[in-house]
């Protein structure tokens, strides 16, 4: 039964996180113009070191940029805000859970785009909290 299931490559998991948010409201994409969503197989050494990660598996995904609250049309040119979403570590979550994949996958994008937002870990903590 499980011989023909396979884990996602990274393009199949990038164009998962695209369709999910192509199904998020319109107003929140509208708010996300520019942004850019990558997956990869790990954060890199840097981000590790960064965010002091004790292992390559701690971190599901990551915002990358200046969020909205920090933007200023004085702004010199910069490099676009980013979106990293970590496919082994999110892989590694699906297999210790009873979430389905998409649920996943949908949760940590919607968080690091609440980065963007300017939201912090806490923040978004307590709406998750008070939404149920």
């Amino acid at each position: 039964m499980w011989t023909k299931t396979k884990a996602p490559s990274l393009e199949e998991m990038e164009a998962m996180a695209h369709e999910i948010f192509e199904r998020l409201p319109r107003t929140f994409r509208r708010l996300c113009e520019g942004v850019i969503i990558r997956v990869d197989d790990f954060p890199t050494d840097e981000v590790l070191d960064e965010m002091q990660a004790q292992s390559e598996f701690d971190l599901l995904g990551l915002f990358q940029g200046v969020g909205l609250p920090h933007q200023s049309s004085q702004d010199i040119a910069r490099l676009p805000n980013m979106v990293w979403l970590y496919r082994r570590p999110i892989l590694d979550y699906w297999a210790e859970h009873e979430e389905t994949l998409g649920h996943i996958v949908r949760h940590v994008l919607i968080h690091e785009i609440g980065h963007h937002f300017g939201l912090s870990d806490a923040d978004m903590e307590a709406i998750e909290a008070s939404a149920g």
